[in-house]
């Protein structure tokens, strides 16, 4: 765990927020999976689709449409949506099955694994903390059995603006009735949490569960490899959140 120590000293922590994929648990396996699961799907229900593509062609398409409008790149319900559309629209399959294909997506990409930190570590910052998470992306918290621990779960592809845009941070502190400066935001992406976070007025701390190198011209307030590190920075601070 690093810490960048700041000249003026800051109001008191009060909320964490947290960012999910790669933040709480790894993503990459979750995808895999998910995209196994929604090829078989539509094997069996959009054959026009599998007939002329594969997993490989179809993640091909989603990347090339990434390229055509930046919000592809942080609204990934709408980059996955919008690239379903056009390839049933190509193939001449259902168009009324793309709303089904993204449930069964979205139901697979909801089955993730936990990093073993996670539940303890938010029971446990829960006890002190104001808890949400703010994401990009569409995990499903219900079904993973995460919503009890936030005050505030915002998704961007339903709240309609995505990191690093300040509003979504903004809103998440105002539901949770703190200001951005009472708030820390804890993620793994050095441009959308941490820089996100700091231009909004939060503090950000980079989780970085994967040991990457920290790429020069950012500084999160710390750097922390798992949610018992971040406990551990926060306590550090020596402030409480009724100070």
């Amino acid at each position: 765990m690093n810490e960048h120590p700041t000249d003026a000293t800051p109001p008191a922590v009060k909320a964490v927020l947290f960012d999910l994929d790669d933040t709480l648990w790894a993503i990459e396996p979750v995808l895999l999976r998910a995209e196994n699961v929604l090829y078989e799907w539509l094997r069996r229900h959009a054959p026009r689709v599998t007939a002329q593509h594969t997993i490989a062609t179809l993640r091909e398409k989603r990347m090339a449409l990434m390229r055509t409008d930046p919000v592809y790149q942080i609204d990934l319900y709408r980059l996955r949506h919008q690239a379903l559309t056009d390839v049933f629209g190509e193939t001449g399959a259902d168009h009324g099955l793309v709303d089904e294909a993204m449930a069964v997506f979205s139901a697979a990409r909801s089955t993730v694994d936990l990093f073993g930190d996670v539940e303890p570590g938010l029971q446990a910052l829960g006890r002190d903390y104001l808890l949400g998470s703010v994401s990009n992306g569409f995990a499903d918290l219900d079904r993973i059995g995460l919503t009890g621990h936030f005050g505030v779960s915002l998704a961007a592809h339903r709240f309609g603006r995505a990191k690093p845009d300040g509003a979504i941070f903004h809103a998440a502190c105002e539901a949770l009735g703190v200001r951005p400066a009472e708030a820390v935001h804890v993620g793994d992406d050095l441009v959308l949490d941490v820089l996100g976070a700091q231009q909004a007025g939060l503090r950000a701390v980079w989780m970085n569960r994967f040991d990457r190198p920290l790429a020069g011209g950012f500084a999160p307030d710390a750097i922390c490899g798992d949610l018992h590190q971040l406990r551990q920075w926060l306590t550090a601070l020596h402030v409480s959140p009724d100070a």
